[in-house]
């Protein structure tokens, strides 16, 4: 087994792939402390409020979701099909970065109310804080329009408006993996490894969705 279950909430099951333990391992490796591994933890879960807003979204068009599974670059919500109208694709594409937007805008509020917005990542004003951001940054990469990342799903869906879906989704791809690319060229200007990771990942999904 390759991967571990969490829970099953709103009918869905919730697993973390064994690699995550990696994401883990690496914080606790790289000097991280408690708070470094609890904010891990936190935008985990934000990850995860992210795939249920596709997911749910996804039910109301009487798309099922398989499973979501947890992997050191972000989750996957395995939805039994994609919805072959432009609109509800468009739909389902953006409630994962709504989710984001609406609990950014949770803890602003919560931290405002409270007086407790400081920058001090030690302090639980501070961790907070450092959450916030966090989902705003989640929101954000993933409305880049670099399928099959949500942006790169609503591209292919306002392309489908005017294309058939199988030249919607080639063009889609062709984007990504030029996004993909793009990235891995700053992934190693800045030796980032993480970066370089994301970009091959988006590669090949991005080939998979086109083929």
């Amino acid at each position: 087994m390759n991967k571990w279950k969490l829970g099953t909430f709103f009918g869905i099951g919730v697993y973390v792939h064994w690699s995550f333990l990696l994401l883990v391992l690496w914080v606790l490796l790289s000097g991280g402390g408690f708070f470094s591994l609890l904010f891990v933890f936190a935008i985990f879960a934000s990850v995860v409020a992210h795939e249920y807003g596709h997911a749910l979204t996804a039910r109301q068009f009487g798309i099922g979701t398989r499973d979501i599974t947890l992997y050191p670059i972000g989750g996957v919500a395995a939805l039994h099909a994609m919805p072959k109208r432009p609109m509800q694709e468009i739909a389902v594409a953006l409630a994962g970065p709504a989710v984001n937007i609406i609990i950014a805008f949770s803890l602003a509020l919560f931290l405002l109310v409270t007086g407790t917005w400081v920058l001090d990542f030690n302090t639980f004003g501070g961790f907070l804080t450092s959450v916030l951001v966090g989902n705003i940054v989640l929101a954000g990469f993933n409305l880049i329009p670099a399928f099959p990342m949500d942006g790169g799903r609503v591209l292919r869906a306002w392309l489908a408006r005017s294309h058939d879906y199988a030249t919607a989704t080639d063009k889609a791809a062709k984007v990504g993996r030029f996004f993909a690319l793009v990235f891995a060229v700053i992934a190693i200007v800045k030796l980032n490894f993480f970066l370089l990771v994301l970009a091959g990942f988006i590669y090949m999904m991005a080939g998979v969705e086109r083929r």
